[in-house]
């Protein structure tokens, strides 16, 4: 083979130029303290893991926990149900309270049980508060109604009070106290049993546009005043019906307006036989058989 000159030359010639050696080979992972690190807290996540997951099931277990609902708790169809002895300590707010058909509905607190009606707008528009003293109500109008919820048979508001049944019994012995007025279109005490309206310190007044009637059937009636007995007929008349009238000891008074006199004159109420009345003047006894020559007038 033949080579040129300058081939020759160039080989020859010793090369100073070295090679590039190979880079050095490092290994791949995670090694020393970073992976003693790493395998820690792998563990730890582990033991986190199984202590949470034993906790879970723990709480499950307490509170029972079902597919139906949580310990005495129970959701169905119809709402929430609740088995047993139930306490909330934050409000409540519920559409509908029901007990259960063999049992009945308690509900008890340490203090006031309060049930509160409030309106789209949060005012309070009915308040019932059953205390350890009384029982109190608020709102614009309070009503009692029957078993069928048609017939209001107690009622009250601010203008007035309205019972609808049909006899109101009273059996305090000291009977019903009014203060002010009582409108009523009939009293009538329970059978065998005495009727007494009465007034203590003040007037007894009985008055109606068409009359007052006043009826004893079986027993009698008696009224009785510590001072003056007035009976009164603006335009009609005073009619006593009976099969006797008699007036014991009692006298009329048929003297002028008071203080005309000093002294007024009283006199005595007679009966003629046919009924009609005539006074004759007072005295320690009778004096109608002095004056009944009147009775011939008749």
């Amino acid at each position: 083979m033949m080579m040129t000159q300058e081939q020759y030359i160039l080989a020859a010639q010793p090369n100073h130029l070295q090679r590039p050696a190979c880079a050095a080979a490092y290994p791949v992972g995670i090694y020393g303290w970073r992976k003693r690190c790493l395998y820690f807290f792998v563990l730890l996540l582990l033991v986190t893991m199984i202590v949470n997951l034993a906790l879970t099931i723990w709480i499950l277990k307490v509170m029972n926990f079902t597919v139906d609902g949580m310990g005495d708790l129970r959701i169905t169809k119809q709402g929430v149900r609740l088995e047993g002895v139930s306490e909330f300590l934050l409000p409540l707010y519920v559409k509908e309270i029901q007990s259960r058909k063999d049992s009945p509905l308690v509900l008890q607190s340490d203090r006031n049980v309060t049930v509160n009606a409030r309106n789209d707008l949060g005012q309070l528009t009915g308040q019932l508060t059953v205390g350890s003293e009384m029982v109190e109500a608020q709102c614009q109008r309070f009503e009692v109604r029957s078993n069928d919820g048609g017939k209001v048979l107690f009622s009250a508001d601010e203008e007035e009070v309205s019972i609808g049944v049909e006899k109101l019994r009273v059996t305090g012995t000291e009977g019903v106290v009014f203060g002010h007025s009582v409108e009523t279109p009939h009293i009538r005490a329970e059978p065998f049993q005495d009727l007494k309206l009465e007034s203590p310190t003040r007037t007894l007044t009985m008055e109606a546009p068409k009359g007052v009637e006043i009826s004893a059937n079986v027993g009698d009636f008696k009224a009785s005043c510590r001072k003056d007995l007035l009976v009164q007929s603006s335009e009609g008349e005073i009619f006593l019906n009976a099969n006797t009238i008699r007036l014991g000891t009692s006298a009329w008074d048929a003297g002028g307006p008071a203080g005309a006199c000093t002294k007024q004159t009283v006199y005595e109420l007679c009966v003629c036989p046919s009924g009609k009345l005539y006074l004759s003047p007072a005295g320690t006894g009778s004096t109608c058989q002095s004056t009944s020559t009147i009775c011939l007038w008749s």
